[in-house]
């Protein structure tokens, strides 16, 4: 059993330096608000700051280092070459992919070439000057600034990585997922059954001996049995038609696919799983063709990730982040670490039809980036006064115990409170609050029992500690969590959706469902996150999810996702690259129209508890010096360097810049492609308008 001291809790430790490769030749020019240096005019001086150096990134507190000059406004004045040293709260926000630097402290300044009156005039200068301005870096900076130097046991330990039933269809189809055996509940005012354990709309009619399912656009199918066989239903009684789901809202999406000379495909066969599984589909026969570069081939008539392995004529597909490989598309099929894949896996190139896939082979930058940013939190200040919390059971509170753990949680509620002792906390939206019953009154907590930090995998409320408090005042609690609350974690030097566990769901007045890994055809978007679809849609049939099983606690499926029901349609058309257009990439936009609101923080309901956030505040904004190239850089100890245009390194000394010939150039060379591939990974996402670009498959 853990140590429960109460303490305020940052126990995700992140120790992280400057990170990058060797880089030759000029830097890339920025073009996007965030980008460096920044220049700002004080009374006597004209101040110029390059972008920081990350030396450790804790929690939300940031320390790095930045070079700066300093030129005192009078004629023929020199500039002043120095470093100073930071410390500062950082407040994350993952819809603008920005990090507002807060609170800064200067630990420490250092200028090589003046006197120590001079110095401490310009160090004064600086401690008055650097916590009142605006010091926002992009997020793409920031994680490119960083590598990992202490890593806490990989927090993968303990995932399930057994496959789950993997199914394979040469015919158009579609995986309709209950969550174990189904459970039928009355429809009020007839004689109909839902089954509550689903996604979809699936019907239960005793009169007629059938099962119909929802197919969109006033279609249904019916079935005598759930694992029967589904054929379009030409009559289907009253009762059920009167519980069509309404429309679908069409702003959830946006930019809808062009659909001109385009005929709809045939009805999908309906294949129906009680247990975790996924569906790969292909258009006839799998269809191959070569991934340049590589002793790789990928199906090409699949909307799944399909590759195969020419000198072992293996088959590779991922799924929720995870390989697994096959001598058949029929299976048997066996997990993969990703470190055991073929080596030729990290000679895709980034801007082939696979490129997206290279955010799961270790050790290639796109697998890099995606884990430093499983790090960093997104984080808010909330205010104890504004946030509220009413806790719902069905029937009285009921605990079971966490395994390894002094900590117990609740069955039978939709919220995740967790019992130690005689106190219960219960984190909500990515905030934890604190009372002495189970029923509340709840108050925002500004502690947490240390076995949070012990809760295994196995347990349905695990993602509960990858939340966090950093501090607190008697007004404002100051939080964080990192995107293991919403089901990512590091694994083999990349990253995966879910735990890979089963969790069982309650069911007694209420149902209350679990997060799930499997069945959702879950996919890797570099820069919102996990896209959501399906492996089959098509013409006229829609199947309706989040309608279908609600009932008092909510539609099962993938945890923090809201827009399962829109994007998957007009999916698999006359030809596949049309219905690769429709349906693949419609449900992909889906997925990551959602994934823009998905800052907990930032959500409409939880906006009013959030304390003003660093863009109303009155800060000094510093001018982008776009005539000052960001090739200024220091070294540990404080001495200050530039590239210049040849890639070379030149070190400040005695006023000027003098070649630099000790040869120590390894750190320099990294700080500066990490810094540039930054700028470029910004500059992507700006030129983008928020939109994805990179490595998306058909795109």
């Amino acid at each position: 059993m853990g140590s429960n001291t109460r303490v305020p809790y940052s126990r995700m430790t992140m120790g992280l330096v400057v990170a990058g490769l060797l880089f030759l030749g000029p830097p890339p020019q920025d073009d996007e608000p965030l980008g460096w240096p920044r220049e700002i005019d004080t009374m006597n001086h004209t101040v110029v700051l390059f972008q920081p150096q990350v030396e450790s990134f804790q929690g939300n507190d940031l320390k790095a280092r930045t070079a700066f000059s300093v030129t005192k406004k009078e004629e023929g004045a020199a500039p002043v070459f120095g470093v100073v040293w930071m410390t500062a709260r950082v407040e994350t926000d993952r819809d603008s992919r920005t990090v507002e630097v807060l609170d800064v402290t200067v630990d420490n300044v250092r200028f090589p070439d003046i006197t120590e009156d001079q110095e401490q005039l310009l160090r004064n200068l600086l401690e008055y000057e650097l916590p009142t301005w605006d010091m926002s870096i992009s997020l793409d900076r920031l994680l490119t600034a960083l590598e990992l130097v202490e890593r806490q046991q990989e927090v993968a330990q303990g995932l399930n990585m057994e496959p789950p039933v993997i199914l394979f269809s040469q015919v158009p189809a579609i995986l309709v997922t209950i969550d174990g055996e189904p459970i039928l509940h009355d429809v009020e005012g007839s004689s109909l059954k839902r089954v509550i354990n689903t996604a979809f709309t699936i019907v239960s009619d005793s009169a007629s001996g059938s099962y119909f399912l929802f197919a969109g656009d006033s279609l249904w199918y019916r079935a005598g049995s759930l694992g029967g066989d589904w054929e379009l239903a030409e009559d289907v009684p009253a009762e059920v038609d009167r519980l069509t789901p309404p429309p679908e809202e069409e702003t959830e999406v946006g930019d809808e696919p062009e659909e001109e000379d385009v005929e709809p495909g045939p009805p999908p066969e309906i294949i129906v799983a009680q247990e975790p599984t996924e569906l790969i589909v292909t258009r006839g026969a799998p269809e191959y063709a070569p991934i340049t570069n590589t002793d790789l081939l990928y199906v090409t008539n699949s909307e799944s990730d399909i590759v195969m392995e020419l000198a072992t004529q293996r088959h590779f597909v991922i799924l929720s982040g995870r390989w697994f490989a096959s001598p058949s598309l029929e299976g048997p099929w066996e997990h993969t670490r990703p470190d055991e894949l073929p080596e030729t896996f990290a000679d895709i190139p980034p801007e082939s039809e696979m490129g997206h896939l290279l955010v799961s082979v270790p050790g290639t930058e796109a697998a890099k980036e995606a884990v430093m940013d499983n790090q960093i939190p997104q984080t808010a200040a909330i205010s104890r006064s504004e946030a509220t919390l009413e806790v719902v059971y069905d029937g009285d509170p009921e605990f079971e115990p966490i395994e390894g753990t002094d900590l117990e949680y609740a069955v039978n509620t939709s919220y995740q409170v967790i019992k130690y002792g005689d106190e219960y906390f219960a984190c909500h939206e990515a905030v934890w609050f604190v009372a002495n019953s189970p029923y509340g009154p709840w108050e925002v907590a500004d502690y947490i029992p240390a076995d949070v930090s012990l809760i295994p995998p196995e347990s349905p409320v695990y993602n509960v500690k990858y939340v966090y408090i950093y501090d607190s005042t008697p007004e404002v609690v100051y939080v964080g969590y990192t995107p293991g609350y919403t089901y990512t974690y590091v694994y083999g030097g990349t990253i995966v959706y879910g735990t890979g566990w089963w969790y069982s769901p309650w069911y007694r007045v209420y149902y209350y469902p679990r997060a799930a890994t499997w069945g959702w055809h879950v996919r890797w978007n570099p820069w919102y996150g996990w896209g959501f679809g399906f492996s089959y849609s098509t013409g006229p049939f829609t199947f309706h999810v989040g309608y279908g099983g609600w009932y008092r606690g909510g539609w099962w499926g993938p945890v923090g996702y809201r827009g399962y029901r829109y994007g998957y349609h007009r999916g698999w058309h006359a030809g596949y690259r049309a219905g690769a257009r429709a349906g693949y990439r419609a449900g992909y936009r889906a997925g990551t129209a959602s994934s823009r609101y998905n800052n907990i923080y930032n959500r409409p309901q939880n906006r009013t508890r959030n304390v003003a956030s660093a863009q109303n505040r009155a800060r000094t904004q510093p001018n982008r010096a776009t005539t000052r190239p960001n090739n200024v850089y220091s070294d540990r100890n404080g001495n200050v360097f530039r590239q210049n245009q040849q890639g070379n390194w030149q070190q400040r000394s005695q006023g000027n810049w003098q070649n630099n010939r000790s040869g120590n150039v390894q750190n320099l060379d990294r700080s500066a492609q990490a810094r540039n591939r930054g700028a470029a990974r910004t500059n992507n996402f700006q030129r983008s308008g928020g939109a994805a670009r990179a490595g998306g498959r058909r795109r």
